[in-house]
């Protein structure tokens, strides 16, 4: 399993995850930096990646296509730096591994952490 950084999480997070012994890589290594949101899932969903990211954007784009891949790690926090909540990020990935090499959308808030196995139920 692999991580791709989103571009509104610093380059930093590349080194929290690898010293976690998480593989990850930064989208600014990559690709545009104004690059839409579909076109990170597009390609994350191509090479097997997993996002990493502050944007609720990615939520809806996979809740909106239904989607199995690829899986999504969403911050949900005020101050999303490696040193408030970096270590309760790399925690919740490592324990949940198996689920995001299937397909999941997890959810980290400071508080808690909340796992969606893909694909994310229609709404009615």
């Amino acid at each position: 399993m692999k991580l791709l950084v989103d571009m509104n999480l610093s380059p930093r997070w590349v080194d929290l995850l690898k010293g976690a012994g998480i593989e990850a890589i930064h989208w600014s290594t990559l690709g545009a930096p104004n690059a839409p949101d579909a076109e990170i899932m597009a390609y994350a969903a191509a090479h097997d990646l997993v996002v990493l990211t502050h944007d609720l954007d990615f939520s809806a784009i996979l809740a909106n296509t239904h989607g199995e891949k690829p899986s999504v790690v969403q911050i949900r926090a005020d101050d999303v730096t490696v040193d408030a909540i970096g270590q309760q990020v790399a925690n919740a990935i490592l324990q949940m591994r198996s689920e995001l090499q299937d397909g999941a959308l997890i959810t980290i808030d400071p508080n808690r952490t909340r796992l969606r196995i893909l694909p994310l139920p229609q709404k009615s």
